[in-house]
């Protein structure tokens, strides 16, 4: 652990589930209702760091926070990402996205297009424990 880095000191959003080695998180992104991360626990820079069953370990949590999300927030497509450039703590970002989000077709890091229309934001917000617990539900799979 260490104490200068966000994602070892702090939980990185509201947390779903903890596993061992990695956890997850809903990100609190009023813009990406069911944006989540799934974190490792330590402090590690890359993922070549893990070995191979705990790199295989964390993208089963990947593939299954991603499953849930598709089920319950019918994206039009999810964006997967692993940068580490402002946070180096291995991490994986799993972003519902939707034709009408404000950076569409471009990362959600991009500069906005558009506004999404606040009532589509509140229907999406509304499917959060749905999400909740289609996760634990998937992630109670892999124990």
């Amino acid at each position: 652990m260490r104490i200068d880095c966000e994602l070892c000191s702090l939980q990185g959003g509201e947390v779903v589930h903890v596993a061992t080695h990695w956890h997850v998180v809903l990100v609190d992104d009023a813009g990406y209702p069911g944006f989540c991360r799934v974190i490792w626990n330590g402090h590690v820079q890359e993922m070549t760091d893990l070995s191979l069953a705990e790199r295989n370990s964390l993208m089963a949590a990947v593939w299954q926070v991603e499953a849930a999300v598709r089920d319950v927030m019918q994206p039009h497509k999810i964006n997967l990402a692993s940068l580490g450039n402002m946070v180096p703590h291995v991490h994986w970002h799993v972003i519902p996205r939707f034709e009408d989000d404000a950076q569409f077709p471009a990362p959600v890091w991009a500069q906005a297009q558009r506004a999404t229309a606040p009532e589509i934001l509140v229907q999406r917000t509304d499917l959060l424990p749905t999400l909740r617990t289609a996760i634990r539900a998937r992630l109670a799979s892999l124990i």
